[in-house]
């Protein structure tokens, strides 16, 4: 046998190798088509809008690979829900082509709560969006800093700032009202403990100011109100007048006065009734 093929001329042997390269090459370019499909493509479904697992199953069924490559959270859709697909809908490719999408998140991320007391209610309306979160009701309190946040609610309480909160939660506002028109004769505190006498500014619409505690008061709270700023009274014995969201400063000591001058008896300011206190 090696003798027959020794003895053949060499541009035979020649010949014989070049057709079957050829050959070779012909065959591969042909399974080559098989294996690639080529010529063949298939327009991409419009899964968006789906369920992941539908989505998944009608573009498998087509011959189609899928891959979950991100996810985001919407409050207003459902959740597993495709929010984006990758070729997009009706776009012609190839078969077993991947398609690549984006899913709302079953479980909403959790977020830190900004800060928001003291901004403008723009720019905390801003803000909420910008975190994911929503505005709720907004209330109004007399305070000089019209439209300002004085505090934030999150269902029924006040939040503080870097407290964990769910996306897509409702945040309440507390804005300032301003100043009012009507004037009130300021409130005598005192006598008062420190809550009592912050419980009767809320309620009359003034701001508490400053509060300057004794060197011997260690808690305010047990600590009784001795003078303020306005005063109750004039130097010249009338009725001082504040207007709601104005504030009063409280001085604060360890014992509960006595008040050395009745300050019931009172000349009553132009125009004020007698008996106003």
């Amino acid at each position: 046998m090696f003798k027959f093929i020794t003895h053949r001329p060499i541009w035979v042997s020649l010949l014989a190798a070049l057709i079957l390269i050829l050959l070779a090459v012909f065959l591969f370019f042909q399974s080559l088509d098989y294996f690639t499909h080529h010529g063949a493509s298939l327009r991409i479904p419009d899964v968006k809008g789906k369920n992941i697992a539908d989505a998944t199953k009608l573009l498998e069924q087509q011959g189609f690979d899928v891959i979950v490559q991100d996810s985001v959270y919407y409050d207003t859709i459902p959740k597993l829900t495709v929010v984006k697909q990758f070729p997009d809908p009706d776009a012609s490719v190839k078969v077993n082509r991947t398609v690549y999408l984006t899913v709302n998140r079953a479980i909403a991320p959790i977020i830190e709560m900004p800060n928001l007391v003291g901004m403008s209610f723009r720019n905390a309306e801003i803000e909420l969006r910008a975190r994911g979160l929503k505005l709720g009701d907004t209330s109004y309190k007399p305070d000089i800093a019209k439209n300002a946040v004085l505090d934030q609610i999150f269902n029924g309480s006040a939040i503080k700032s870097g407290t964990k909160i769910e996306m897509g939660s409702t945040i309440d506002l507390v804005l300032g009202a301003g100043v009012g028109n009507e004037e009130m004769a300021v409130p005598d505190l005192f006598g008062l403990t420190y809550e009592e006498a912050r419980a009767l500014l809320d309620a009359n619409g003034i701001m508490l100011g400053s509060v300057v505690p004794d060197h011997d008061v260690k808690d305010t709270a047990s600590s009784f109100v001795y003078a303020q700023r306005p005063e109750r009274l004039s130097p010249d014995k009338k009725l001082n007048r504040i207007r709601p969201g104005q504030m009063i400063d409280i001085f604060l000591g360890l014992t509960k006065p006595e008040r050395k001058i009745d300050s019931s008896a009172v000349k009553p300011s132009t125009g004020a009734p007698a008996n106003e206190y």
